[in-house]
């Protein structure tokens, strides 16, 4: 079985501007992302989908193929993913001559991941008989039970109600955030499917301390701060 490790990081950013080439614990942040999937074992061909000449060059000195620029179409803020990876993979199909049978997409912004958080998910994915596969982690908030809308009248109610409603979040049906570290597809669902969530998604919980996306510059202090902790971990090449 062919599989393809794909990482999309693209220039712009406006939460963190430039983040993707911003240091983190001594090397880029993007470059985690490389590393963990080289630490894995699991692929032989990890490509790195980018606009950045710079990014491209960095991808390659650690370790991951980058050898084409993505069309501004697909790098804008409001480009959606799965096209960049069908991208990616369409290159990488054709660079390598190979049909690739399942894409495991790593996102440059969750460094706090493991190799063994991907191994687990691929494991997982592969004992089922899923399309496709996305991560996440417990919810610290809960619509069921402390998240709510304002109503037409300006009203504050929940955002979930049922009969009996729950007396403390432990009580509550339990939730999950998405948190984009990781996502998995068959071939066929990828090039056909527009959706990330349809009726055989498969879900892989992740702890929530190692479920980080770095999205703004809060993100990046609170990261920060976990790895400096776990410093000897995240600085190994």
């Amino acid at each position: 079985m062919n599989i393809l490790c794909t990482i999309c990081a693209r220039s712009g950013s406006k939460g963190v501007p430039h983040k993707n080439l911003k240091h983190l614990i001594g090397r880029p942040l993007l470059t985690h992302s490389i590393k963990h999937a080289k630490k894995s074992g699991l692929f032989k061909y990890i490509v790195v989908s980018t606009d950045s000449e710079e990014i491209r060059k960095i991808s390659e000195e650690f370790g991951a193929y980058s050898w084409f620029l993505r069309p501004k179409r697909l790098s804008l803020d409001s480009s959606p993913k799965i096209p960049v990876i069908r991208h990616a993979l369409e290159k990488a199909e054709t660079k390598f001559d190979t049909r690739f049978d399942i894409i495991v997409d790593l996102d440059a912004t969750s460094p706090l991941r493991t190799q063994e958080d991907i191994s687990g998910a691929l494991k997982f994915f592969q004992e089922g008989n899923y399309d496709n596969l996305i991560t996440g982690s417990i919810s610290r908030r809960n619509p069921y039970f402390n998240m709510v809308e304002i109503s037409d009248q300006g009203k504050l109610v929940l955002c979930k109600q049922i009969e009996d409603p729950p007396k403390s979040r432990q009580e509550a049906p339990k939730v999950f955030d998405l948190n984009a570290s990781i996502y998995i597809w068959k071939r066929e669902a990828l090039l056909n499917q527009d959706e990330v969530i349809s009726s055989n998604t498969a879900f892989y919980e992740m702890p929530e301390d190692r479920s980080y996306d770095i999205d703004s510059s809060l993100d990046w202090k609170i990261v920060e701060m976990i790895m400096k902790d776990n410093k000897e971990q995240h600085e190994e090449k």
